[in-house]
C-alpha cells in the first residue's frame, strides 16, 4: 500500500515539474491563499508593518530619536516583544496610539505562543507517560514485547547480560496495567528505558517503535491480560510473523509455552525459540535424580555477562579449518565445549546460503544444495564435535567460563582474600 502511494506521489510530482513556471506559481499562490494559517500570518504581518509606517510618518519630523524607517522598526520590535529599553519613545498622539496597539498586540501574541508551546510540551509529556509516543529517529534498538510476573527481574537480567546496550535503546511494548509499568518507570535502575503502550501484534504499534530500524526483538509469553495459554503462544507466533514482515533482518527471540507452536515459529524464521515450560520440566526431572544437576545448570545459565555458558566469535582465520586447530590455539581458563552454527539473523544466513548454492555450475548439485537450504536451522549447537569437524562460516564458539571463587587450602579451609579466576579472552 505504501509503495503504491509513493509511486502515485512520484507520478504527480513529475507531472507538476513538467508544467510551465507561471502555472506552478499560480497553483502555489492558490494553495497559500486557501491556507487559513497563512492568511492569519499574512494579515498580522500587514498590520504590523502598517503600524510601523504610521509611527515612522508621525514621528520622523518631530522626534529626534526616529530619523529613519529602521528606527521605527527597532522601536516596534522592542515594544511588541515587551522588552521596552526606553531608548526610543514616540512623542505624537498617533505614534503613541500605534505604540499602545503594538504593546497589546505583543502581549496577546506572545501569550498565545507561550500557551501553544506549553500545550505541545505538555501533550508530548502526557503521551510519553502513557506510552503513546512515536520513535522516529531511534535506530539499532532492542525491543521487548509482552509482560509477565517478575518483569523487573527479567529487565535486570537483560541489562546485566547486555552491558553494551544503553538503557535508552531498550523499548518495552505491552498492554500491562499502568500500576505495573509505573513501578518500572519509577525505578532508577531502569532510567532511560522507553515504554510504548500498545498491542505488539499490531503493525501500527510496531511502526511507532520504528521496527524497521530495530536490531533485536524479544517476545515474552505475555501475561499482561487474561489470555489463555493457547492465546499467549498464538500472539507470540503472530508477533514474530509481523515483525519478520516489517524487518526481515532483525534478530528475534520468542518464548512459548507449548512445544506444538515451535514449528510455527520455525516457519516464521524465528532466530531463537525459548521453551520455558520444557526448561522448567527438565530442571525438575534432573533434581529428582538427586545428583545436584539443577545446581550445575543454575551456575551455567548465568545472567552476568562473561560468566557460565558464553558464546564467542571465532576468528575468520579459523573458518574452514578443523575443530582441533581452533581448540589447540586457545589459551586461558575458559573451556571450549562446542560450536554454534548458523548464528545471527536467519534471513541473512539463508540469503548467503542461497547465494553460495547457486555458484556451482552443476545443476544437480545446485538442486541438492537448495534442498539443504530448506532444512537450514538457526543457532544449531554442536557439542564436543570430533577433531576433524570443519568450522563453517557464521559459527561461534561455546565456552564455559569460571566465576569468582574462593581459594582453598589442601585441607579444605578458606584462605583470606580469595582468588579470582579471570575469564581470559581467547586470541
Amino acid at each position: 500500500m505504501n509503495k503504491k502511494q509513493d509511486t502515485q506521489e512520484n507520478i504527480e510530482f513529475s507531472h507538476i515539474r513538467k508544467q510551465p513556471f507561471w502555472v506552478r506559481i499560480k497553483r502555489f499562490s492558490e494553495f497559500l491563499l486557501l491556507n487559513n494559517e497563512f492568511r492569519v500570518i499574512t494579515g498580522l504581518s500587514i498590520a504590523f508593518f502598517l503600524l510601523i509606517f504610521i509611527i515612522f510618518k508621525s514621528e520622523v519630523n518631530s522626534n529626534e530619536d526616529i530619523n529613519s524607517f529602521f528606527d521605527a522598526f527597532w522601536y516596534s520590535i522592542v515594544t511588541i516583544t515587551t522588552v521596552g529599553y526606553g531608548d526610543v519613545t514616540p512623542t505624537t498622539v498617533a505614534g503613541r496610539i500605534a505604540g499602545i496597539i503594538l504593546l497589546l498586540f505583543g502581549v496577546v501574541t506572545f501569550a498565545g505562543m507561550s500557551g501553544k508551546i506549553a500545550s505541545v510540551l505538555l501533550d508530548r509529556q502526557i503521551k510519553k507517560d502513557r506510552g503513546l509516543i512515536r520513535l522516529k529517529k531511534m535506530t539499532n534498538h532492542f525491543i521487548i514485547c509482552g509482560w509477565k510476573p517478575n518483569f523487573e527481574k527479567i529487565l535486570l537480567g537483560v541489562l546485566s547480560a547486555n552491558p553494551d546496550i544503553p538503557t535508552d535503546h531498550i523499548v518495552l511494548i505491552n498492554t500491562a496495567p499502568s500500576e505495573y509499568m509505573e513501578i518500572i518507570k519509577s525505578d532508577k535502575r531502569f532510567k532511560g528505558i522507553i515504554y510504548l503502550f500498545g498491542d505488539y501484534t499490531d503493525e501500527a504499534t510496531l511502526l511507532r517503535a520504528n521496527i524497521h530500524q530495530a536490531d533485536r526483538a524479544l517476545i515474552l509469553a505475555d501475561h499482561s491480560q487474561n489470555f489463555s495459554l493457547m492465546e499467549i503462544d498464538s500472539r507470540t507466533v503472530l508477533a514474530v510473523m509481523t515483525i519478520g514482515n516489517l524487518n526481515p533482518r532483525i534478530y528475534t527471540a520468542a518464548e512459548i509455552i507449548d512445544t506444538k507452536f515451535q514449528q510455527h515459529l520455525s516457519v516464521a524464521n524465528c532466530d531463537e525459540v525459548i521453551l520455558s515450560s520444557d526448561y522448567e520440566r527438565s530442571v525438575l526431572v534432573s533434581a529428582s535424580s538427586g545428583i545436584g544437576l539443577s545446581h550445575v545448570l543454575r551456575e551455567l545459565i548465568s545472567e552476568k555477562s562473561g560468566e557460565g555458558l558464553v558464546i564467542r566469535d571465532i576468528p575468520k582465520t579459523f573458518i574452514g579449518k578443523t575443530y582441533r586447530d581452533y581448540r589447540l590455539h586457545l589459551t586461558g581458563t575458559s573451556v571450549l565445549i562446542g560450536i554454534l552454527e548458523n548464528t545471527g539473523n536467519f534471513y541473512n544466513r539463508r540469503k548467503e546460503a542461497l547465494h553460495e548454492a547457486q555458484k556451482n555450475p552443476d545443476i544437480q548439485k545446485i538442486v541438492s544444495n537448495l534442498k539443504k537450504i530448506k532444512k537450514l536451522e538457526s543457532n544449531v549447537p554442536i557439542l564436543s564435535p570430533p577433531d576433524k569437524y570443519i568450522i563453517k562460516a557464521n559459527s561461534k564458539g561455546i565456552f564455559v567460563c569460571g566465576k569468582k571463587r574462593t581459594e582453598f587450602t589442601p585441607d579444605g579451609s578458606e584462605l583470606e582474600g580469595g582468588m579470582e579466576i579471570k575469564n581470559e579472552e581467547h586470541a
